[in-house]
This record gives C-alpha cells, structure tokens and sequence, in this order.
C-alpha cells in the first residue's frame, strides 16, 4: 500500500468530522440552501481528499439525477455526493458540483454542525429514503 497524499487547504475550510482531513474552502459555496436526510447540506464547487463510489440514479427532491457518493480519504467516512446528470434541465448547473452533508463536516471555525429536524426547504435536494 502507497503512501496517502492529501491536499492541505489554506484558509477557512471545511474538514471531515472524523479525521479533520481538509474538503473545501468556504469560497468554494455554491449554495448553503439544500438539505438531505441528516439537516442542512452545502453545494460546493470544488472538493479535495474524496473518492467516488459507484454511479447511481436518485430521485431527489428535485428530481431525477445520477450521482456518486463521495468519501473521505482519510478515514473512508461517507461525506455527501457528486451530480454526475441532472435529467432536468433546469437542474443542470449542479452538474459536477459537490455535496457536503453538514453534519458529517467540521466548519472553518472547528465546530460540528447539529442535525437539524426542519422541514426540508423548498428546491433543495435530499435523499428520497
């Protein structure tokens, strides 16, 4: 087995909630206004220090997509997904972006984010279980 090389963010980042592995920087947001089966969730326009799983179609709130769920490198912990398609075209943008599961993250400041029991916002995603 290799050696594991990691990519150290400078800046306000997000890390995994396990192993503080580093994710993404805060100016990589998209969208702070999704939200999935464990709270809120962010759409980020780069990450780093993931791998993918397997392509899949989900039905999400929003409809139809393929996805693959993210994980970290560090410590393997499931973190979010990657749109691969959005089959909506007004879905589209979301192509090759990243979902972070807030509850699975540490923020810039170092702090968890708490599950959240809100009803799920109108035009944000979510697993369908």
């Amino acid at each position: 087995m290799g050696r594991l090389l990691l990519t150290t963010l400078e800046g306000n980042f997000y890390s995994c909630k396990h192993c503080k592995t580093h994710l993404a920087l805060q100016k990589d947001i998209i969208s702070r206004t999704f939200h999935c089966r464990h709270g809120k969730a962010y759409l980020f326009n780069n990450i780093v220090n993931v791998t993918v799983g397997e392509l899949e179609k989900r039905m999400l709130i929003t409809g139809l997509h393929t996805v693959v769920d993210i994980f970290c490198v560090g410590c393997g912990s499931i973190l979010g997904w990657k749109y691969e398609i959005a089959h909506d075209k007004s879905q589209k943008y979301k192509e090759g972006k990243y979902i972070l599961e807030m509850l699975k993250v540490l923020g810039p400041d170092g702090n968890s984010y708490l599950a959240s029991h809100d009803p799920q916002l109108a035009g944000s995603d979510g697993d369908d279980a």
